[in-house]
């Protein structure tokens, strides 16, 4: 392991006070102050993670929040498990409490770096949603920003890192929002003002690996000139705000303000309505979606197929789920426990297991009732929607309205204006 140790006889004077600053300006503008949620840490044990959770908990203990480091060991350096224990050890004597998750799965031939990105925020998306948290802060600083940038220029496909951003894994993710404190702050002064601190750390030597497009990266940031900081690629209120979610998971976008908006956010706006409606992980790139958002534009009435989604164009675009050929999976919950279906609903069963379906052609199955409701609802729209199936009772579609102690809550609105960017601060309850 190695570990950075202050310098005896070092100048007390520190960049602290302006890092402590800026970010408490960002958890005074993001985070609720009123809220009872715990609040998560990404934790390293690195320098910037360090940083991070230290200005979290002095935040937290000055509003009564419990503070709790997340520590994922990817088991790819053989000094992990130490590192672990290390930031362990760290976050206990800053006052917070530590969950050590591990990423056990084998380890892909190629994009390992991009799958361990994944992995991590995957294993501690489920655990801060376990411990009831809504925000995980993480560490990245205005280097990360810079280094970003020069990767991408070399080709690299990598996102900027916003202030404030949806949890980017799904569904593990889903009621999850991301907080980085540090983008206005320098990786040189976060260092400066931890060795002042009398803090140690732990230094990743993968981050020094002249393999490492990001290691290469790394000298050149340092010094260059810091970059705006910004949420994470929002589409505009307005463009948003002309969209309709229905809790059934199809969307409405307005096609003459789509028309009318700037090519770009016009692109972004669809990619959104396609992930959020077809209940898939990550948003449609490239071609297909800029053909796509492009022939929207104008006025001929037609219907295409995009990330699991299909998309009807007339006066209005209509985005409903895609089943497929082999239609969409089941997905079985057992007692008390809760699932996910097709990415769109959340499932918490009762006393007894349940069995979610595609509505399909059952139409048969569903009480006069719901039959009823189902005719308010667009014929594309119906096959798609949830139908839960037990041992005892008659199959339901909580969609339409049927009493059920069977929980299901669809996804898609509040991942839908999420993604767009217009949730701006942790909800107060």
């Amino acid at each position: 392991m190695n570990a950075h140790v202050p310098a005896p006889g070092r100048d007390a004077m520190t960049p602290i006070a302006g890092i402590e600053a800026g970010a408490d300006a960002v958890f005074e503008r993001r985070l609720a102050l009123s809220s009872p949620a715990p609040i998560a840490v990404a934790f390293s044990g690195g320098g910037d993670s360090l940083m991070a959770l230290r200005l979290t908990k002095a935040w937290a203990e000055r509003h009564g929040r419990g503070v709790a480091a997340l520590c994922v060991d990817h088991g790819l350096q053989a000094a992990s498990a130490d590192w672990t224990q290390a930031a362990g050890g760290a976050a206990r004597r800053l006052g917070a409490g530590f969950l050590p998750l591990a990423w056990t799965s084998p380890k892909p031939a190629t994009g390992l770096p991009a799958a361990a990105r994944e992995a991590r925020h995957r294993l501690i998306a489920d655990a801060a949603r376990a411990m009831g948290a809504r925000v995980v802060v993480f560490g990245h600083t205005a280097d990360d920003l810079i280094e970003n940038a020069m990767m991408r220029d070399e080709g690299l496909r990598l996102g900027t890192p916003g202030e404030w951003s949806p949890s980017p894994v799904w569904p593990e993710g889903r009621g999850l929002f991301i907080l980085r404190p540090l983008l206005g702050a320098r990786r040189a002064d976060i260092r400066q003002a931890l060795v002042a601190a009398g803090e140690t750390w732990i230094d990743d030597p993968a981050n020094a690996d002249p393999r490492s497009p990001r290691a290469r990266a790394r000298p050149k940031a340092a010094a260059a000139a810091p970059l705006m900081v910004e949420d994470a690629d929002p589409v505009p209120r307005e463009l948003a705000e002309a969209a309709f979610v229905g809790e059934d998971g199809a969307i409405q976008l307005d096609r003459r303000t789509l028309a009318d908006a700037a090519p770009r956010a016009a692109a972004r706006l669809l990619a959104v309505a396609v992930t959020c409606a077809g209940g898939q992980a990550s948003p449609p790139r490239g071609r297909r979606l800029a053909a796509l958002s492009e022939r929207l534009r104008g006025d001929d009435a037609f219907t295409a197929t995009l990330g699991g989604a299909k998309v009807s164009a007339g006066a209005q675009i209509v985005i409903v789920r895609e089943p497929g050929r082999s239609g969409l999976e089941q997905l079985r919950v057992g007692a008390g426990q809760c699932g996910v279906w097709d990415g769109r609903f959340e499932v918490s069963a009762g006393d007894r297991p349940v069995v979610i379906q595609a509505l399909g052609g059952r139409f048969k199955a569903l009480s006069d009732k719901a039959l009823r409701a189902l005719h308010a609802i667009e014929a594309p729209r119906r096959p798609v929607l949830p139908l839960l199936e037990r041992a005892d009772r008659p199959p339901t579609c909580p969609i339409l309205a049927e009493a059920s102690d069977v929980c299901v809550k669809p996804l898609v609105p509040a991942r839908f204006w999420a993604a767009c960017g217009t949730i701006l601060k942790e909800a107060a309850t």
